[in-house]
């Protein structure tokens, strides 16, 4: 897929949803950082069902990190790998009082320093708190980019490159958004539901499926 054909894809998939948002409950650059984190390996309707009480009981970097490892772990014990997510949350609370001022920084660098936030939380962090142009490629982005051709890659980085060199520069900020959605509701794992899919005209997967299954 070349630029020209992955804009129309992504203007497309912009008409179908002009105001795309993450579905991660948070309230600020804090609690959308210990959301992104929690939601490593798991759905974010899984974390949204702990982060509320959770985030009462500790809502600054400040009292998430007094709250402590053994202090977190019960409000999350439903999602998956929760200890240890726990043990880098605790973390990075305390490093985010002691080095940012209990500030979370609008730096990737600074970021993939903290405990559990590698370069895809970064780029969410970056993206959604602090409206900076990043591309977070996930499993659905990485499905997506490589099969729809829009931007093949054996990695998740070289997805992300490809899509930002492809991506028009006004569109970049909400693409990662239009993107992720898609790959979680419509260009589906097991069956992408082509037949309601609104770029299914840009898309060069070959075995588009244009018809719901028979029941």
């Amino acid at each position: 897929m070349n630029a020209a054909q992955a804009g129309e894809f992504l203007r497309a998939l912009a008409v179908a949803n002009p105001a795309p948002e993450t579905e991660l409950l948070y309230s600020d650059p804090f609690t959308l950082l210990v959301a992104v984190v929690l939601s490593a390996q798991t759905t974010d309707a899984a974390v949204n069902k702990c982060t509320p009480a959770l985030f009462e009981a500790a809502p600054t970097p400040a009292a998430m990190a007094a709250l402590g490892e053994a202090g977190i772990g019960p409000y999350i014990r439903r999602i998956g790998l929760w200890q240890g997510k726990a043990r880098n949350v605790a973390a990075l609370a305390r490093m985010l009082v002691e080095q940012h001022g209990g500030q979370v920084p609008a730096d990737r660098a600074a970021l993939e320093a903290l405990p559990g936030v590698g370069r895809k939380t970064a780029n969410v962090v970056l993206n959604v708190a602090f409206g900076q142009d990043t591309m977070a490629v996930d499993t659905h982005i990485f499905r997506l980019g490589n099969r729809t051709g829009l931007a093949p890659g054996k990695t998740p980085r070289a997805v992300e490159e490809a899509l930002v060199r492809k991506c028009p520069p006004e569109l970049l900020r909400d693409a990662h958004h239009w993107l992720i959605l898609h790959g979680r509701y419509v260009c589906k794992a097991r069956m992408p539901e082509c037949w309601r899919c609104p770029a299914v005209a840009q898309c060069n997967y070959r075995d588009k499926v244009l018809a719901p299954p028979m029941r």
